[in-house]
């Protein structure tokens, strides 16, 4: 499945799974492999661990959090997922791909309500404002990702100012406006609870 997780590359023919999209080996077209239970469950695990390019352990811990809050599991893990600072600078679209986005926070790039932060896992709350260092506005990176998503519409739950590079967060990220990419989080909640 897409994940796009090469930014720009992953609109293009130049995309690995537009090119070769079967498992590797002389027999590899021919090979359909069956997945049931814990397969199943397994790789929607790593579906998500791999779009949103965490680790097990920090996926892990995130899957714990959610689970001591109160409402839906599944959806408070995509909530939180979601409101990762390297996510939104990613969906605000100061980075074209969630490494690049996780770079600038972890190069000081990055302001949230005037201070720096340099920690991608930091959850961002209604009414934070996100923008871009003062310094770092003439960035080339900033500014070639700020064109090049200058298209996409941004999330409900975030206001874009684009010309400022400043973001504000309007709210919590619902279901709907969650992921790009078709993820059962039940299946990962059922994973977690055996």
């Amino acid at each position: 499945m897409k994940l796009f997780l090469k930014g720009e590359r992953c609109y293009t023919a130049k995309c690995a799974i537009e090119k070769r999209n079967f498992v590797p080996g002389q027999h590899g077209k021919d090979r359909k492999p069956k997945i049931v239970g814990y397969g199943l469950q397994l790789r929607e695990k790593q579906k998500a661990r791999r779009y949103y390019q965490l680790m097990e352990g920090q996926f892990r811990n995130l899957f714990e959090k959610a689970s001591e809050m109160k409402g839906i599991t599944g959806e408070n893990m995509l909530n939180m997922l979601e409101r990762r600072l390297d996510n939104t600078i990613y969906r605000i679209g100061f980075g074209t791909s969630r490494a690049q986005a996780r770079q600038l926070v972890r190069h000081g790039h990055v302001h949230v309500n005037g201070h720096r932060v340099d920690i991608p896992s930091f959850q961002v709350k209604p009414n934070d404002v996100i923008e871009i260092a003062e310094a770092s506005k003439k960035n080339p990176t900033v500014l070639h990702a700020s064109e090049a998503t200058a298209h996409a519409p941004s999330p409900n739950w975030l206001e874009v100012d684009r010309e400022n590079l400043r973001a504000r967060v309007l709210g919590q990220p619902k279901r709907a406006d969650l992921v790009q990419i078709q993820l059962n989080e039940q299946l990962i909640v059922e994973l977690y609870s055996k």
